[in-house]
């Protein structure tokens, strides 16, 4: 791009930081009227709820802040990346993303969005676009297999009041698991206009029975998980389960040495996988865990027999309060791995930094998109 447009599209920040979770609305709104073909792909309870525009306006944002130095958004590119392997997203799509992109800026802005301005963001979401179409091809490149595949359910364990664990298999497919990473779940739920896709956290690296991963059953009324809830209700042992690859970059740096895993709630699920990473790996690790109470706790024989093997900490809001900084006081020298809600994401990173843990050595996942979760913490510091 030349420098006269990139210097357009930064003149744009301020009109993103005011008004870019509007345009995104108006983006998905659109883009879902002409093509509901793409409803499969998205998860509607996220944007019900905001996080799906919340998380893609600041991409946008973060793409017009550092358009002379791309280099600082590669990680939440990998991250996105990822997700739209394991999704099927393909090269196909962009183009009707990047046509809706602009309607939303031009219908938000009005005359402000100025033909230059808008022809300056349309070559630069082309820019943006062919790195997620070649960063995307290798990962479909490498991935264990292609697309969809059918996975039969051996096993369907309650674990607390609201998690479910499932134990599929398909012995004509092969694959190399890496602690963090999800699988995608396609699905076809009943009285649901769309089939819908799903990630899931794999919940252990041990797969001699099959793969597994764990399921909450998520909210109620309008805001209730479409998936979660057929997942919990309607899925049984011996019924066949469309699954895409395994994937994702929430992994273990085994450079590092010392390992502190914080969890809340349903969180828990790609941690207790890391932790036996971990401990294969001899690594000096420690588990701080939070969820409501006993019976909303899930892996409670996997978390006793962790505590045979390193630290392990578990604290029952209900009754014991949240996790505050107290209870990290002396493990700032330790590398962090963290997963939960998008609300526990938020006050755990926030509390992190306070008590004094480099930002560079805090790795988290939450359940939700992203870039809402590193949206937030920005917007706080700022």
């Amino acid at each position: 791009m030349d420098s006269h447009k990139k210097e357009i599209i930064k003149a744009t920040v301020p009109a993103l930081e005011q008004h870019g979770t509007t345009i995104t609305k108006v983006f998905y709104q659109t883009m879902f009227k002409k093509h509901p073909e793409l409803l499969d792909m998205f998860n509607q309870t996220n944007q019900k709820v905001g996080d799906q525009p919340k998380a893609l306006a600041f991409t946008v944002l973060q793409a017009a802040r550092h358009i002379d130095n791309l280099e600082a958004i590669v990680p939440a590119v990998i991250g996105i990346a990822h997700k739209h392997r394991a999704l099927n997203v393909l090269p196909e799509h962009y183009p009707i993303v990047g046509e809706n992109l602009l309607i939303g800026i031009k219908e938000v802005l009005g005359d402000a969005a100025t033909p230059e301005i808008m022809d300056a963001w349309e070559e630069y979401y082309g820019e943006i676009a062919q790195i997620f179409i070649d960063v995307e091809n290798g990962m479909y490149q490498n991935a264990d297999w292609d697309g969809f595949v059918p996975f039969e359910v051996v096993k369907k364990d309650h674990l607390s009041d609201d998690i479910v664990r499932y134990t599929v298999k398909n012995d004509t497919v092969e694959y190399d698991l890496r602690a963090g990473q999800y699988i995608t779940v396609k699905v076809d739920p009943t009285d649901y206009p769309n089939e819908a896709l799903r990630h899931y956290s794999i919940c252990s690296i041990n797969t001699d029975e099959g793969l597994q991963f764990a399921v909450k059953k998520e909210g109620a009324g309008e805001t209730s998980g479409v998936v979660s809830h057929y997942m919990h209700d309607g899925v049984k042992v011996g019924d066949t389960l469309e699954l895409s690859a395994p994937a994702g970059d929430f992994l273990l740096n085994h450079e590092e040495d010392k390992f502190l895993f914080i969890a809340g709630g349903v969180g828990a699920t790609p941690v207790m996988a890391m932790i036996e990473e971990a401990i294969a790996a001899d690594k000096d690790s420690k588990f701080i865990y939070s969820v409501q109470n006993a019976g909303m706790h899930p892996f409670k024989d996997e978390m006793k027999a962790f505590g045979e093997e390193i630290d392990v900490k578990i604290k029952y809001s209900d009754t014991e309060g949240y996790l505050t900084h107290e209870d990290f006081e002396g493990l700032t020298d330790r590398s962090v791995y963290i997963c939960g809600s998008m609300h526990f994401m938020n006050a755990m990173i926030k509390v992190l930094s306070e008590v004094g843990f480099k930002e560079e050595n805090i790795h988290f996942e939450p359940f939700g998109p992203k870039m809402s979760v590193i949206g937030e913490t920005v917007a706080a510091s700022n």
